[in-house]
């Protein structure tokens, strides 16, 4: 998780230098589209694949088979990945026009050009993205995680020293391959701890094989269900493309990367580590281990994430101004996305629990409930996205989102809880409700120190720097207090921890 915090810490240092040089204006704007549209294509066709189908596979032959045979099915898998992302980077390359159509509608022709042109440049992301992520397969499925986690890390780098040295001479354009070289890398890193485990690529292809037989079997229902997200924000991105002259898309692209900062980095990080568990416990049939882990794991991550949620959704506004305001990026667009970003935060338990209960499926090689879950998610958030955008422009469009994770993540728990694999159980309900309590006192505390705070130091970085490290500290203070004196278990062992350490 630390490893992962550097990375995200690095990727808001980069979206403060891109919101200070373009802001929110047509160049970032486009910049976000086409940046987009790669990921989406990516996350929606491969990224399931990779994640939730390949890694339980290759879990069960190392299990039943070796390394011998599992490393063999590995070959397979990545040729075939990289055949599929190379035709799809191509064709995308020969028509990016359609694609941004499909994704923006950009009053602005110039902006909608701009865009099209930059989805060209960006569209290889695809192929290397393909290539990387099969490889962290390999690496995560044999319990290490340091390599796959460094990864952003190590883009995000290549990005900022970009914007110190080149980003004046080459501009948005310079700034799109910089991105293909950060993916690159992505790639490249993965190699040495392989080399380490002893695995050497061996390409190869063999489609009836029963390793990529079960894949595919599994590739149609898991994909459709991990749809959700990126479909969620494409469509988002689309509705906010008609809002404020096309910033809305800036708006929301900087506050779902914030957002995913601050509750994605402890969110995926327990999911990478949880799912090759879940598929081990599986392929031991380990089932009352597996019932445990699930409850555990939902347990803790509720415990965390509601006050995430209740933190940044008092601390917005300040939050946004201190990370991204200055240079380019005025009041309005402060205003706008700390709107985005406050409405956003309210589904973070959902995000939580979708990604949490979605690695339960796909550990059991599952895909007929994710596919139905997320195809109710996707229609709610379409849905609300009409209904919610014009009275409330861009804060509509994040309460549709925060939404829209919500249900998915009760449709994937309601059939969970009917088989009893669900985390109903052990005293739950009560213990959410004292989650809940404790969340509501701190975001009261949190709020109450804002408001003293703001009239006690002086405007500027400095100023909003302390008032929210003064905000921060009280209200994680005031929800262990609370949460230690309503009985919660997470918050005893964290007093636990600490007075070993005091008296170590």
């Amino acid at each position: 998780m630390l490893v992962t915090l550097i990375g995200k810490v690095l990727g808001l240092y980069r979206d403060r230098l891109l919101a200070i040089h373009y802001s929110t204006g047509p160049a970032a704007s486009a910049f976000f589209t086409a940046s987009r549209i790669p990921r989406v294509f990516f996350d929606a066709v491969f990224a399931s694949a990779i994640a939730a189908c390949f890694i339980p596979v290759f879990s069960e032959y190392l299990e039943k088979r070796g390394r011998e045979e599992a490393f063999r099915f590995a070959g397979q898998f990545i040729t075939a990945v990289a055949l599929l992302t190379g035709g799809l980077t191509l064709l995308g390359m020969a028509l990016p026009g359609p694609m941004v159509a499909l994704f923006a509608d950009y009053a602005d022709p110039q902006t909608t050009a701009l865009a099209t042109s930059l989805t060209r440049v960006m569209f290889p992301t695809v192929f290397f993205s393909g290539v990387a992520f099969s490889l962290v397969g390999v690496l995560q499925a044999q319990d290490h995680f340091t390599a796959p986690a460094l990864m952003s890390t190590v883009s995000n780098l290549v990005i900022i020293a970009y914007f110190f040295t080149l980003d004046g001479k080459f501009g948005i354009y310079g700034l799109a391959a910089a991105y293909l070289l950060g993916w690159f890398l992505q790639g490249a890193i993965q190699g040495p701890p392989l080399r380490r485990l002893g695995y050497r690529f061996r390409p190869g292809l063999d489609l009836r094989s029963e390793g990529m037989r079960k894949v595919f079997a599994l590739m149609g229902p898991v994909m459709v269900s991990t749809w959700v997200q990126p479909i969620t924000l494409a469509i988002n991105s689309r509705f906010g493309s008609r809002l404020y002259e096309g910033a809305g898309v800036s708006a929301l692209e900087y506050a779902s990367n914030l957002y995913l900062v601050i509750g994605g980095t402890f969110i995926l990080s327990i999911t990478n580590v949880i799912f090759p568990r879940l598929s081990r416990l599986t392929a031991g049939g380990e089932e009352g281990e597996f019932r445990d882990t699930v409850y555990q794991t939902v347990h803790t991550s509720l415990f965390f994430v509601l006050p995430m949620s209740a933190g940044l959704m008092v601390v917005a506004r300040p939050l946004i101004s201190l990370i991204y305001g200055g240079g380019e990026f005025d009041e309005f667009s402060t205003g706008i996305t700390a709107d985005a970003l406050m409405w956003m935060s309210l589904g973070m338990a959902g995000y939580a629990l979708q990604n949490v209960l979605s690695r339960v499926y796909f550990a059991r090689q599952e895909g007929r409930g994710p596919l139905v879950a997320g195809a109710v998610a996707i229609g709610a958030n379409i849905l609300l996205c009409w209904c919610l955008v014009g009275r409330f422009q861009v804060a509509g469009l994040a309460v549709a989102s925060a939404v829209s994770s919500t249900v998915y993540a009760l449709c994937l728990l309601i059939p969970l809880e009917r088989r009893g694999l669900g985390v109903w159980r052990g005293g739950m309900a009560r213990d959410l409700l004292k989650m809940l309590s404790a969340t509501a006192g701190m975001g009261l505390c949190a709020w109450a120190v804002g408001v003293w705070a703001a009239g006690l130091f002086p405007a500027g970085k400095v100023g909003e720097a302390a008032t929210l490290a003064l905000c921060a500290l009280s209200g994680v203070a005031a929800y262990f207090l609370l949460a230690r004196l309503l009985g919660l278990e997470e918050a005893k062992i964290a007093g636990a921890l600490v007075l070993r350490r005091k008296r170590g």
